[in-house]
């Protein structure tokens, strides 16, 4: 399309044939450009043609994923609201909610890092204030590709420095995430960003419940051509030279969405607000769309009253512009003055650009003239819903553990190999660049703390203002089992973050997530979905963990070539009194270690086996729930109780990494007792269900299991400044340079 414009006029615009392939280029199949006429009883315009193509993309109507998602457990005692509106709502007690959601922004930081990463920040903040809660904690979920790609090392600098510089500049603390690297992100990163916010009870906001003859109105920054079509990339796999897409992606300005966030925070105290959403995907099309379908009424908009920072814009492309920082809400009428005043105080804009009627029809009116008018109700009831072939899975072979022995026969030599390993490396390098402490209820920082100021845990702890309770938060999932057996890797997905809220003493209460997948159009990576699904939902039955919101991220490919299946679970939990949880590094010597769980040593997919032996096969850890669920309980009361001094689950690297990391944070040796029988596979292996716990008081907490039928057993002793087993012994600060100097030494070039 073209436009010419001619000065305080009306725009001459030469819209181009509305055809199959031009409904083909903005992501839609014959038959649904084929629907799309049948709805409308006539062809459409460019503009109407426009708002069904993102409105029908995968990334927004979930076109491949709804009808498995219907099977996923949302409902339970905490739950307030579930999945289908900005954000999960659960209950905290005290009158107090704790909001939370996650989403993907890994095409747009592909093309464009450090806006890609900032805008998928400042997005899901906004899916939070939204609905009322002030955002306490954002966390992230990062996938590269391998370390030796050329691209690597400036996309990990320039996601990092997008997510540092819009959570800072914002004042919300990121307190946790996670950090992989991995071929098959070569092509195709992920980011993936949650955020945590709190509100009380009765003053929570939704999309829903708007009426007939109320004034619309649009708060935030201006309208601009940045994102048009940012919903419908999301919803394709990429090619070779989608660099070209860098008109896409959007451009935030955290210091814009600080400025929104208390803008809408002081009007929703105003009760001037009948419904609120957010301009996300698919900007102002899918904000009004939603608010029009929830409340089951009609919606009138003129574009020309929209505030905007080009000249000559036309109505497709403010209906599909992604411009950041923007709201839609619905007033009570009359209260427009008021709410003007709010926002306007905030330095903000503010524009009553419509009004709400009986009709149920969108209409967009600019330069005089209807560009649009089309039927919600088909809109949104009839977007397309596929059942995609799958085909199940195939699962590698399994492996004999006892056929990859210690190199040398030193325990420690294949611990110094695994500590350094990309995946295992400290991640400092990234998280100093994020502000933990903003907001100061931070108590248990990201990575591993070598001071006493803060404490380092399997999960995040921010304490909740004026109260002795605090959330506790994690981010989860481990792709190289999913993607080798996708029900069992669903599963551990889950288990593990629940675990890891378990493990700093609090009780996990729900979880959101984001599914980052391939392209359902390909049986096999369907499969791979479907069986995924089932393991999650399996898990969070079993371990009373609903799924209140999330994300589906499909057409993660480039070439042709997947992704590893990567489907992050995002669990939030509480603990009444923050200063009974306990963190993961040592803190006294002297105190006994054990392990809680069954040691059977499962090398299938380790990092020891990769990194050590260089190889991925065999088949991902089975996944006992029952097992997983009386140990976590079980470690719980005993934190709770005060038996536990610290507490690590064992996950990537075994038994022994889960012991290095909790030395490292505590900076204290410790003495472990040895293993004749397969000790790569007792310290390596990494089986599920397992937590390692110091305590002063062996006897009690021993007895304890063996009343609860949880398997513990005695390893080792803390102390000393060395990690020592048998005649081996390694000292804790050449452990832990080894683990620190890796990233950093990347990033300067000199690796």
């Amino acid at each position: 399309m073209t436009v010419q414009i001619a000065a305080k006029q009306k725009p001459v615009v030469q819209e181009p044939a509305i055809t199959a392939d031009l409904a083909k280029s903005f992501g839609m199949t014959a038959d649904e450009f084929q629907l799309v006429h049948d709805i409308l009883g006539r062809a459409p315009t460019y503009t109407e043609l426009g708002v069904f193509s993102v409105m029908w993309s995968e990334h927004c109507s979930y076109k491949s994923s709804r009808i498995h998602l219907k099977k996923l457990p949302t409902t339970g005692a905490c739950v307030i609201q579930g999945p289908g509106e900005g954000a999960g709502v659960i209950d905290i007690g005290d009158n107090q909610a704790a909001l939370f959601k996650m989403e993907s922004h890994n095409h747009p930081s592909f093309i464009e890092p450090y806006q890609g990463a900032a805008t998928g920040v400042g997005g899901i903040m906004r899916d939070v204030f939204t609905m009322g809660g002030r955002p306490i904690a954002n966390l992230n979920a990062l996938r590269f590709g391998d370390p030796s790609h050329p691209k690597t090392r400036s996309l990990v600098k320039g996601v990092v420095a997008g997510i540092s510089g819009y959570g800072n500049c914002t004042g919300v603390p990121t307190v946790g995430g996670e950090t992989n690297f991995h071929t098959s992100y070569n092509g195709n990163i992920l980011v993936n960003a949650m955020t945590v916010g709190l509100a009380d009870q009765d003053n929570i906001y939704y999309a829903r419940g708007a009426g007939v003859g109320q004034p619309i109105v649009y708060v935030g920054s201006k309208t601009g051509r940045d994102g048009i079509h940012g919903a419908t990339m999301a919803s394709a796999e990429f090619g070779d030279g989608n660099e070209d897409n860098r008109p896409t992606v959007q451009v935030g300005d955290p210091f814009t969405e600080k400025l929104l966030i208390e803008a809408c925070l002081e009007l929703m105290q105003s009760d001037a607000i009948i419904s609120i959403q957010d301009m996300g995907a698919a900007g102002l099309t899918s904000s009004s769309v939603e608010i029009a379908s929830k409340g089951d009424i009609g919606v009138v908009l003129t574009l020309d009253d929209v505030p905007q920072r080009e000249h000559g814009m036309v109505p497709y492309e403010i209906m599909l512009s992604e411009s950041q920082e923007r709201m839609l809400m619905i007033l009570k009428p009359g209260s427009e003055d008021t709410a003007r005043a709010i926002i306007e105080k905030w330095d903000l804009d503010f524009a009553v650009i419509g009004y709400t009627t009986d009709d149920k029809r969108l209409k967009l009116y600019m330069y005089g003239e209807c560009w649009c008018d089309i039927p919600v109700p088909p809109l949104v009831d009839q977007s397309p819903l596929y059942d995609r072939p799958s085909v199940p899975p195939v699962l590698p072979a399994a492996i004999d553990n006892t056929a990859y022995p210690l190199p040398d026969h030193s325990v420690l030599a294949a611990l110094r190999t695994v500590i350094a390993c990309p995946d295992i490396a400290s991640k400092r390098w990234i998280w100093e660049q994020y502000d933990s402490l903003v907001m100061g209820e931070t108590i248990f920082s990201p990575g591993i703390a070598n001071t006493q100021a803060l404490k380092s845990g399997d999960a995040a702890l921010v304490k909740v203002p004026n109260k002795d309770k605090a959330l506790a938060m994690s981010s989860d999932v481990t792709p190289r089992y999913v993607h080798a057996d996708p029900y069992e890797g669903g599963k551990q997905a889950v288990a593990e973050s629940w675990r890891n809220i378990t493990a700093t003493g609090a009780t996990p209460l729900a979880v959101t997530n984001n599914l980052n997948f391939g392209n359902p159009e390909k049986p096999e990576i369907m499969g791979q979905f479907v069986a995924t699904l089932n393991g999650m939902g399996d898990a969070c039955r079993a371990l009373d963990y609903p799924i209140v919101s999330g994300n589906v991220s499909l057409y993660n490919e480039t070439s042709g070539q997947a992704i590893q299946p990567t489907p992050t679970i995002g669990g939030v939990g509480l603990i009444a009194d923050y200063k009974q949880a306990v963190g993961l590094g040592f803190v006294r010597a002297n105190e006994t270690i054990l392990v809680i769980g069954t040691t059977s040593g499962h090398l299938g997919q380790s990092l020891y086996l990769r990194e050590v032996h260089g190889m991925e096969t065999g088949r991902a850890p089975v996944v006992d729930l029952a097992a997983e669920k009386a140990n976590g309980q079980f470690v719980r009361s005993e934190i709770l109780a005060g038996h536990i001094s610290a507490c690590h689950d064992v996950s990537d690297g075994g038994l022994l990494v889960a012991i290095a990391e909790m030395a490292m944070a505590g900076q204290m040796g410790a003495t472990l007792d040895a293993v004749s029988e397969n000790p790569a596979a007792f310290w390596f292996g990494e089986d599920q269900a397992r937590y390692v716990v110091t305590t002063a008081h062996p006897e009690a907490l021993l007895s304890a299991a063996q009343i609860g039928g949880v398997p513990v057993q005695k390893i080792g002793v803390t102390g000393g400044s060395d990690l020592t087993i048998a005649s081996e012994s390694i000292s804790i600060a050449d452990l832990t340079q080894r683990n620190e100097s890796w990233l950093p030494d990347y990033m300067s070039g000199t690796l």
